[in-house]
């Protein structure tokens, strides 16, 4: 009972500091004036026409598309498997399980390899294109192998040692409504959630960050009307 309190606590602290921390950051980043405008072109020039090119951007990756196809194959490929990975994991938080999510257990639970298969790829480049491996430091490594542990110690979940999943789902469960329950002490299962614990309390001050971040970028997010609206930067508004 004493390592379903340690893990209890924990899951509690981290999920405090993730929603304070990333929200700190949503919070600076809506601060944050945008001297300038400049959109990238071809741009939108109309708020409709954003919305249309935000959604691109979220759901295919279209600049990176443009910019660079390997890059956005693994790239798609990650946050598309670890998309559904999530969505399967939802089942954990839910009772009765919605069908959709039924439905995609199947699919998410293979999800895991193709996911492995994108940071693999995204990681490798960090080694074998001269210009991305001069920018790279060590933080980035790291996160990277962390993702990597997350999905190879998942799949030791499933794969390897099976743990006792009513009694994990009733653990979560129990943290969401302040009733703790007993937390299965499989290997495969606590080193997962001690990686994810970790994840939780880096992603607010890692590059992870781009994930709200896309929202705020001034050359993604205005609208190309420099001529019909003037611009002003905040501070110099009237």
């Amino acid at each position: 009972m004493m390592l379903s309190v340690i893990y209890a606590i924990l899951f509690y602290a981290a999920t405090l500091l993730l929603i304070v921390g990333v929200g700190r950051k949503i919070a600076i980043y809506a601060r944050t004036p945008a001297p300038l405008k400049i959109p990238t072109t071809p741009a939108p020039i109309t708020k409709a026409g954003v919305v249309w090119r935000m959604t691109k951007e979220v759901t295919v990756f279209q600049s990176l598309f443009k910019s660079n196809k390997w890059t956005w194959l693994f790239g798609w490929v990650f946050h598309v498997a670890l998309a559904l990975v999530l969505l399967r994991h939802l089942r954990y938080f839910q009772e009765p399980v919605w069908t959709v999510v039924a439905l995609i257990q199947p699919f998410g639970k293979y999800a895991a390899f193709a996911m492995l298969a994108g940071l693999a790829g995204l990681w490798a480049r960090r080694f074998l294109v001269d210009r991305v491996r001069y920018i790279t430091n060590l933080s980035d490594h790291l996160m990277l192998a962390l993702l990597v542990a997350i999905g190879i110690s998942g799949l030791g979940i499933k794969f390897v040692s099976h743990t006792d999943i009513v009694s994990l789902k009733a653990f979560v469960q129990g943290l969401m409504y302040f009733d703790l329950q007993p937390l299965p002490s499989d290997g495969f299962l606590l080193v997962h959630l001690t990686l994810v614990l970790i994840l939780m309390v880096v992603f607010p001050i890692s590059k992870l960050l781009h994930v709200p971040g896309l929202f705020f970028m001034p050359t993604r997010n205005q609208v190309d009307n420099p001529r019909e609206v003037r611009h002003t930067a905040g501070w110099t508004a009237e």
